[in-house]
């Protein structure tokens, strides 16, 4: 097969008709969809087949035009829809890493509106707007960081573009996410091509109901995928035997790492002389003013370009760099115009895809090489698929300046692999934009005096010496709500979790009797967990820590952190209790005081437990932010916990999923405080989150009976906790994130659409019950004593307890994912869905 033929395939070869054949994979819908996607394969435990659009530009390299023609002309699709005057208040958002280009391509065609795309880059003094998860990954969470934050915070139509509509999921949670925080009234779907199953299809119009707005789809073309029975082990057999093959180099099968190199090419850098102020992309926003800027310099940039090819080039392709699509792809089709040569475009990813060379597979050849943009999730391989092979003459790099790295330029670098296959590489670098620092408010600005902590026994059933509270009193509010109403508001997007309080759960004597049982048999392990977390912080984050628990379910473990402090080492600690809120962030004005009276590098924040990590992810996200907003630095975000399940840290005192009989209760093992609230009408710009002090229910509190419990075990466990911290000082402790992922294996096989409704561990699930809506439980076999409490509470309300053999917590609590009271009886009992 000549390299052109292996580049464009054999004519009338449908590039999915190998999967097809193999695993019996149909595509059935629109007769232009063959025409869009061919088939592929991956290691992947959810799903083996891969879609590969034709007409992206990310696996497959494609003409510019017929790219960016795609994206415009949905662009235009929207404009028609929204009509004019809709159309020019809108604001278009693309997904990272795939759908950058083509959702600026969309905003283009859609006329002024700005644009803006998720990236899983942080960057250093950018203050983030908000952020999802995707929801069938356990990559890095996507950010959203417009240099000016009003962006998205208009009430005009946002059009939201990927690259396919699957299954909704991503959508969904953005959409959440974001109609929390900027609630609007339309909303705009626009992917390529629109594959969701008959029982995925009616979900969006069900979901713009839930919230309120309107949510319509626009797509080139429509279809589903046709899975036969088995095929997912059938594909990951496939996918094995095909890699091992690969792995053997003398043996002759279509599998297709690379084809061989010639000797190496040249590389030539060229200067592009982007125009100043002008972003690389929409990572930080993209306005029409820029647009025009970038119209404007297009065809001299790709003169220049053109210059630098040799005479005889005849077969070009302009490579992108992962997210940086948009710039590569404008290049390219400047360059179409410009040069005398059939130019082609498409991106390197991070995406590892089966390379196997036959005119009916989608993924033809492969090259590997290591990131070169110091990723923040740290080193690891990337691709650039029928590249190697292709027939190019000359290939153009197109890379922003924070990945032009020595990594770049290596011997094993994405240029040398370039170099030898293609006789010319030109590198193209684009200035990395770097948004403008906000005005940092100078101190007669800032609020001139913040009010002193509130302490027992004024506030709070602990002694004044073993808490502060950065709060503001709110005993005199009413914001208890049932708990069903509760969760409709949640759900429906009409109201955040922390706008009202759950009604106290009052336990009944029995479930007070399981309590003290749990605490008698678990008290020597808590004292083990509490002891070894406290020396791993001494040893390593400061020798005079200024603890601040997570309040509040974070304040009995700082206070018992306290405790081990003094009665080990004969130090008497700071410590400081604070609210933090999941999607909205820590309590800035808490962090200010403080820095106003510690050293921030001194802070060390607590928590009780990890679940799927969401906290941990919040915090890192806010101390970013407060370091834009205030300037201040040395706040770290690694959280120091008692147990660690869910293996989001690296400062626990065990990873064991048990029973922390704290998480048993709400305030009468809390001090006698609420959760934290936070709601516009009560916490005003320069107050501390706000509390209440349950004083009325003095009479059932056991939060000194818990605290003292754990702390008579010290000096029985003194000498266990020096191994143990010892042993764990030495061990690799880098979070894999478990947790994480396990959380979207149970979205994915019971069907939960929003990863905020799985709560795992005993704690969480603790909480679900006292707090939630319960769906039902689901319990790792064989566990013991630790689900005694769970068990019962679960009979009290109603809700099955399943048990799971591989489940890597003791338990997970399901929040019943119906948005409305229908979700319970008339008895408050769940009922099945």
């Amino acid at each position: 097969m000549t390299e052109r033929a292996r580049a464009e395939g054999d004519a009338g070869v449908w590039s999915g008709s190998w999967v097809a054949e193999r695993l019996g994979v149909e595509l059935a819908g629109d007769d232009t969809l063959t025409g869009l996607l061919g088939l592929a394969l991956r290691r992947n435990p959810k799903r083996a087949h891969l879609l590969v659009s034709n007409v992206l530009g990310k696996h497959v390299p494609q003409s510019p035009s017929v790219v960016y023609g795609h994206g415009v002309d949905l662009g235009r699709r929207v404009r028609e829809l929204l009509g004019a005057e809709a159309a020019a208040s809108a604001v278009v958002l693309g997904y990272a890493e795939t759908a950058t280009g083509l959702g600026h391509s969309v905003a283009d065609g859609l006329g002024p509106a700005p644009y803006l795309h998720s990236t899983r880059r942080p960057v250093t003094g950018a203050a983030r707007a908000g952020g999802f998860e995707e929801s069938h990954s356990h990559a890095t969470s996507h950010l959203l960081l417009p240099e000016n934050p009003a962006l998205l915070a208009g009430d005009g139509p946002l059009v939201l573009v990927d690259d396919e509509f699957s299954t909704g999921n991503t959508v969904l949670n953005t959409v959440r996410a974001l109609h929390e925080r900027y609630p609007r009234k339309r909303y705009v779907v626009v992917a390529l091509v629109d594959m969701r199953s008959p029982a995925d299809a009616g979900r969006l119009e069900d979901f713009a109901r839930e919230i309120g707005a309107r949510v319509d789809l626009v797509t080139a073309a429509s279809g589903t995928v046709r899975l036969p029975e088995g095929v997912l082990e059938k594909g990951q057999e496939l996918v094995a035997r095909y890699e091992a093959r690969a792995a053997e180099p003398s043996r002759e099968a279509p599998v297709a790492e690379v084809p061989t190199p010639h000797s190496p090419g040249s590389v030539t850098q060229v200067d592009l002389r982007w125009p100043g102020g002008v972003p690389d992309g929409g990572r930080h926003g993209f306005t029409a003013a820029q647009r025009d800027r970038l119209e404007n310099a297009l065809p001299g940039m790709a003169e220049r370009i053109a210059e630098a090819l040799p005479t005889d080039a005849r077969r070009v392709l302009v490579l992108g760099f992962e997210e940086l699509m948009y710039a590569p792809l404008r290049l390219a089709h400047a360059l179409e115009q410009a040069a005398d040569a059939d130019v082609r475009y498409s991106t390197t990813t991070r995406s590892p895809v089966l390379a196997v060379d036959d005119p009916g597979y989608a993924i033809r050849t492969r090259l590997v090489f290591p990131a070169h943009d110091d990723p923040a999730d740290g080193p690891g391989e990337r691709y650039a698929y029928n590249v190697a092979g292709a027939g190019f003459d000359a290939v153009v790099a197109v890379v922003d300046s924070a990945a032009d790295t020595p990594a770049l330029h290596a011997a094993d670098g994405l240029l040398a692999r370039l170099a030898a296959h293609a006789p010319h590489v030109l590198l193209a670098v684009v200035p990395s934009y770097v948004p403008r620092t906000p005005h940092a408010p100078r101190a007669s600005e800032r609020p001139s005096m913040l009010p002193e902590p509130l302490r027992g026994p004024d506030f709070s059933s602990y002694a004044s010496d073993e808490v502060g509270w950065l709060l503001q009193d709110l005993s005199n509010t009413t914001l208890e709500a049932p708990t069903e109403e509760r969760e409709e508001a949640i759900q429906s997007g009409g109201a955040h979790y922390a706008e009202s309080l759950p009604v106290e759960y009052q336990p009944s004597e029995q479930y007070q009797e399981l309590f003290h049982a749990a605490l008698e048999a678990s008290a020597a392990r808590l004292a083990r967990a509490v002891g070894a977390v406290t020396e791993i912080v001494l040893a390593e984050r400061s020798p005079r820590p200024v603890l601040v628990s997570l309040a509040r379910a974070g304040t009995p473990v700082g206070i018992l952190m306290r405790r081990w402090a003094q009665f080990r080492h004969g130090l008497e600690l700071s410590h400081y209790a604070v609210s933090i809120v999941r999607g909205r962030g820590i309590d800035a004005n808490a962090l200010r005081w403080l820095a106003d009276r510690h050293d921030p590098a001194d802070v060390v924040f607590v928590d009780g437990w990890t679940g799927k990590g969401a906290i941990t992810r919040e915090l890192a996200a806010a101390l970013r932010d407060f370091e834009v907003s205030d300037g201040v630095t040395g706040f770290d975000p690694e959280i120091a916990v008692l147990a660690d399940p869910g293996s989001c840290v690296r400062t626990y005192g065990t990873r064991d999923d048990f029973l922390i009989p704290s998480a048993c209760l709400n305030s009468t093992v809390s001090g006698l405080i609420s959760r934290t609230v936070l709601r516009a009408d009560l916490v005003g710009p320069h107050d501390f989150h706000g509390a209440k002090f349950y004083r009325e229910l003095a009479g059932a509190d056991l939060s000194p009976a818990f605290l003292d419990a754990v702390s008579a075990r010290f000096p029985d466990v003194a000498d266990t906790v020096d191994a143990q911290a010892k042993e764990l000082l030495s061990a690799d402790r880098t979070p894999t994130w478990a947790g994480w992922a396990a959380v979207e294996r149970i979205c994915e096989e019971y069907g939960i659409h929003d990863v905020n409704l799985v709560k795992p561990g005993v704690g969480e699930t603790t909480r679900v019950m006292l707090r939630r809506v319960p769906w039902k439980v689901l319990a790792r076999a064989g566990a013991g004593a630790d689900l005694d409490h769970v068990r019962l509470l679960a009979e009290q309300r109603g809700v099955p307890v399943e048990e799971v053999a591989d489940l890597p917590y003791t338990c997970v609590g399901l929040i019943h994912p119906k948005y409305t009271r229908g979700a319970t009886g008339a008895d408050g009992k769940a009922v099945a869905l």
